[in-house]
């Protein structure tokens, strides 16, 4: 088996067409302490290939303003993620893109890797913020805010 950048899942080299099977099977993905991904049942683990995040965050709620700001984001498996210290939101560069690459931390430690139009939302919806001396964008949620890109290294 296998999830591509997408979120879609294959089996045989065939995507899995039907929504309530993927599901099934989200249920029983692991990530090991190697950073592998596994499907486990009670009889049986197999490996999974995971191409970048089993997941997608594919819609945004923003709910109140500035530091009140809660964000939750719905992931292709329709579970509603609640932006806060336990589920981070974060980004990485993409080393082959040089293009952002947002992720939120999922439980166990499970990631869902933002769609573009919920990071370019999330963006619109953010602002400017001293971090530890530097100029940072971000977004609030639940209190804490969680950095899309630093303005010090854009200039």
């Amino acid at each position: 088996m296998r999830i591509d950048r997408d979120g879609r899942w294959y089996y045989h080299g065939s995507p899995i067409d039907r929504k309530e099977l993927v599901c099934l099977f989200a249920q029983t993905l692991r990530r090991a302490g190697d950073g592998s991904y596994w499907l486990v049942t009670p009889v049986e683990a197999a490996r999974i290939v995971v191409e970048d995040a089993p997941f997608v965050a594919v819609e945004a709620f923003l709910g109140g303003e500035g530091r009140k700001r809660t964000v939750s984001l719905r992931t292709n498996i329709d579970e509603i993620i609640t932006v806060n210290a336990e589920h981070p939101l974060y980004v990485v560069m993409d080393a082959a893109t040089g293009e952002p690459a947002p992720y939120v931390q999922l439980d166990a430690g499970l990631i869902a890797r933002l769609s573009r139009s919920v990071y370019y939302e999330l963006v619109n919806a953010g602002g400017e913020e001293a971090v530890a001396g530097k100029r940072q964008y971000g977004v609030w949620s639940c209190g804490q805010f969680f950095c899309l890109g630093s303005l010090d290294e854009a200039t």
